[in-house]
């Protein structure tokens, strides 16, 4: 009796093993989606969120001076029901691919019409154009990279922010 509990107590602890082993995992970078209504018009920025997770981001994983995917995993994705503008940069609808060039006094924002691709697929030959971004410290670290759209396009992470200003026409 006593080795058919210890084999039925085995039994259950490798099943339990084996179905823990088979359960899903969070991504490191999971999606996420900022969303605003500009002029009645809806604007969807859809991207992977990935976290610092004690690593030197901005300058460091994050390298300055060169274009970064602006999220993780699959392109950064804009889309718009009606036109933009982004800065300096008219955006007319549509579904755009959003990449950046980070930099410690200002960041570049690449707006680019190819879509679909992984985040580290950039084409600079389909830039429908770039806009400067201002560049502000956080007060607070901000564990996981963030994008938000109002009245401005936020890039928050670590230690800082880049924005720019975004209407609606």
């Amino acid at each position: 009796m006593r080795k058919l509990i210890t084999l039925t107590l085995c039994i259950l602890f490798i099943a339990a093993i084996a179905l823990a082993q088979d359960a899903p995992k969070k991504p490191l970078s999971p999606p996420a989606k900022a969303a605003a209504t500009l002029n009645g018009k809806k604007v969807t920025i859809d991207y992977s969120a990935p976290s610092k997770r004690n690593r030197a981001i901005m300058g460091g994983l994050v390298p300055y001076g060169q274009v970064w995917r602006t999220g993780a995993n699959a392109a950064t994705t804009l889309t718009t029901e009606g036109d933009l503008m982004i800065g300096s940069l008219h955006v007319p609808k549509g579904t755009y691919t959003l990449y950046s060039i980070p930099g410690e006094k200002e960041w570049t924002l690449i707006v680019n019409k190819q879509t679909g691709q992984w985040g580290t697929a950039y084409d600079a030959a389909q830039d429908l154009g770039r806009v400067k971004m201002t560049v502000s410290p956080v007060k607070d670290t901000v564990e996981t990279f963030v994008i938000g759209i109002d009245k401005n396009l936020t890039l928050t992470w670590e230690n800082t922010r880049a924005s720019v200003a975004v209407m609606a026409h």
